[in-house]
């Protein structure tokens, strides 16, 4: 990528809060600790900041609101936005892309959620965004402990509803089984995925499972949607990640190692469930990697971890055969090579991933990129770490984002 006058654009600043089965907060106060960490990593102040875009998951209160919250003033760049997965990548690129054209200097980039309550699951809390709310207001303004009447179901989304085809877990699973129907991929090679990222999790200290688990463990793991057991499945989390993008120039006396923000595409596919398409065998990785690697000017062999999106264990498995790392219909083997561990070839979700260390959406696999090119991984740190590549997935199989991330400007 070839930027004039400094402006390369680089991520100077990285805010973690603590994450998992943290009660009692707001997505808001996640978000704010999340951005004035973020900001004092990089060695700035809040005053500094002038870009902001904001993204939330199933709770909301992450939005144009936090403006108001940090007492920022005056902002340059002010966005909400909203790609599921993919939106952590989709914000570096457009923050990217205002520090290039001078729109902005310092922009944050913050995801923040609070789904989880006390004696309810995981499962349940996400499931209750799709029910009818259990009260309604009269025509007076009162509420009412009535149910509302019952949607009307219409056309196809009635019919996959009256099947049972509900949520992500089950659609994701369509897609697991077409994948699997077509190409002999097995349930015990999504399991070596489980496996593999719980053993990187054992390394990182803030990983929300650090215990090692078997393929037995994995097969004894309880039914989800077939053919996904719990242990295909990420983590639910509450918590917030926030990071910072500014210019080459601004980050050369700023606190900590720039890295470099080198490549970046999308791709949405559009195509979800239409008749005779590629769901479950071809997602947007397969043209937003290449597009990526192009734009840093590298190719898939310089790449020294792979930090890839993971809702669940077939989700790093066709992401794998999209970036070519193998070819199609070879991930199963390839995932059950042991490639994809510590010791593996390919140093894969250096931090567990959002199936062992946290869900924090696209900044799961953005936040533990940058910690590894920065060189900050500790035991988990990879020798390797000058060239990343960062994915992350929305919808179901329909948005991606891809991230090429460096020590140094490619």
């Amino acid at each position: 990528m070839t930027v004039r006058g400094g402006r390369r654009p680089v991520i100077a600043g990285l805010g973690l809060t603590e994450m998992g089965a943290v009660y009692g907060r707001t997505a808001t106060s996640f978000a704010t600790e999340a951005i004035r960490l973020a900001v004092a990593d990089a060695g700035l102040a809040l005053t500094n900041v002038d870009g902001l875009l904001t993204s939330n998951g199933t709770t909301g209160g992450v939005g144009l609101g936090l403006q108001r919250e940090l007492g920022l003033h005056d902002l340059r760049l002010l966005s909400e936005m909203q790609g599921f997965g993919s939106t952590a990548g989709s914000m570096v690129q457009f923050a990217s892309m205002a520090v290039q054209a001078g729109m902005a200097e310092v922009v944050v980039c913050v995801f923040a959620d609070a789904p989880l309550r006390p004696g309810r699951s995981a499962g349940d809390v996400y499931g209750a965004r799709r029910r009818p709310e259990t009260l309604t207001v009269k025509p007076g303004g009162s509420a009412s402990d009535e149910p509302p009447p019952k949607p009307m179901l219409h056309g196809w989304s009635g019919l996959l509803i009256s099947a049972g085809a509900i949520g992500a877990n089950t659609l994701y699973a369509l897609a697991a089984r077409r994948h699997m129907n077509r190409f002999g991929t097995t349930t015990e090679d999504f399991g070596n995925i489980a496996v593999a990222q719980r053993e990187w999790a054992a390394l990182n200290p803030i990983a929300s499972k650090r215990d090692p688990i078997t393929l037995e463990d994995h097969r004894n793991s309880r039914p989800i949607a077939d053919p996904f057991r719990l242990l295909d499945c990420c983590l639910v989390s509450n918590g917030g990640v926030a990071v910072v993008v500014t210019s080459e120039d601004r980050a050369a006396d700023l606190r900590q190692p720039p890295v470099y923000v080198n490549g970046w595409a999308q791709c949405h596919p559009g195509r979800l469930f239409e008749h005779d398409e590629d769901f479950g065998i071809v997602t947007g990785a397969a043209r937003s990697g290449p597009a990526a690697l192009e734009m840093a000017g590298v190719k898939l062999q310089d790449i020294d971890v792979a930090e890839l999106y993971d809702c669940y264990t077939f989700t790093v498995l066709v992401s794998l055969e999209d970036y070519g790392f193998c070819e199609k219909g070879e991930g199963g083997p390839f995932v059950s090579s042991g490639a994809i561990g510590p010791n593996g070839r390919l140093k894969l979700n250096t931090g567990g991933g959002q199936l062992s260390g946290y869900y924090m959406w696209g900044m799961t696999p953005l936040s533990e990129a940058i910690i590894q090119v920065r060189g900050h991984g500790g035991d988990r740190q990879v020798e390797r770490h000058d060239v990343a590549l960062v994915s992350g997935n929305g919808g179901i199989l329909d948005h991606h984002a891809t991230l090429v991330l460096g020590t140094g400007p490619s």
